[in-house]
């Protein structure tokens, strides 16, 4: 029987693709770098870990035997492009049938942010590469409001270089769900869908979102550009990192994800997640518990 693989299966998308596969009772292959970062996956039910490096083929022969279907998801990192290439020359090779990557939002080859070019290089290179694909690009990610938790709960303000742009963040789990009906479904080969929230909100309706949600008045403070690459780097980001938010900021100040994609609600025959609906399922989280 072939198998699912799961890349990057100790962060947040893959983890919880791999928690949504086996709550359905799907055997799955979860692969990590670092086993001791993967405790809560490994004690699931039908899980397998095992340990490789997408960037290094001769740690991938036990992670790929059998295999299927890969879901392909890495760090965003200055080694993105040459890792998952790499992985997809490998996969190839192995006789893999199917990957679905995890994509970004606007991948296109000319854009002003390096995550974004990388995205569309490594999409061009899973089509050429002879398997079958599916590319899911999405969205900002709802749980990154996570990061705005000390000031939120310090100072009462969600500080972000936003202008009064609006964005279409998306739940990690309905990444994870429409993953799985990917997986599971037919008539996604060779398909890019865009996935986005139900909503595309300025940070001043975010900010009242959260504050209903915690019961404290948040309010949003428009940063100005590089004081925030500023404070990045204080708080000790590498430069490089530092320099990619920009460059996404920028974007997203130019509207870039501000459009509402209608795949999400009909991949999963439900509403995608609003985020009302997230801020209250961890409005603990945000008021620093």
């Amino acid at each position: 029987m072939a198998v699912i693989l799961v890349t990057g299966a100790s962060g947040l998308v893959g983890g919880e693709v791999v928690r949504q596969l086996s709550g359905g009772q799907v055997p799955v292959r979860a692969l990590v770098r670092d086993p001791s970062r993967a405790p809560q996956i490994a004690s699931l039910p039908g899980v397998q870990v095992v340990t490789g490096d997408l960037g290094r083929p001769e740690t991938l022969g036990p992670a790929l035997s059998d295999v299927g279907q890969a879901v392909l998801i890495s760090s965003a990192d200055a080694s993105m492009a040459d890792v998952q290439s790499s992985f997809i020359d490998t996969a190839a090779k192995a006789g893999v049938s199917h990957v679905v990557k995890l994509s970004g939002i606007m991948p296109e080859l000319d854009s002003p942010f390096r995550f974004a070019r990388m995205h569309g290089e490594i999409e061009d290179h899973l089509a050429a590469s002879g398997m079958t694909f599916t590319n899911l690009r999405a969205g900002e990610f709802m749980q990154a409001y996570f990061r705005q938790v000390p000031n939120i709960v310090a100072r009462h303000e969600l500080r972000l270089p936003m202008a009064g742009q609006r964005i279409a963040s998306i739940d990690i789990a309905d990444i994870a769900a429409v993953t799985v009906q990917i997986l599971l479904g037919t008539g996604h080969d060779n398909q890019t869908y865009p996935i986005t929230g139900p909503q595309a909100l300025t940070m001043a309706e975010v900010a009242a979102i959260l504050s209903e949600a915690t019961g404290t008045a948040i309010a949003y403070v428009d940063v100005p550009p590089e004081a925030a690459r500023q404070a990045q780097l204080k708080a000790g980001m590498p430069p490089y990192l530092a320099d990619a938010l920009a460059e996404l900021f920028a974007e997203r100040r130019a509207g870039k994800e501000s459009v509402v994609s209608a795949v999400t609600p009909a991949l999963l025959g439900r509403p995608a997640t609003s985020f009302a609906e997230f801020a209250a399922r961890n409005a603990a989280v945000f008021r620093g518990a």
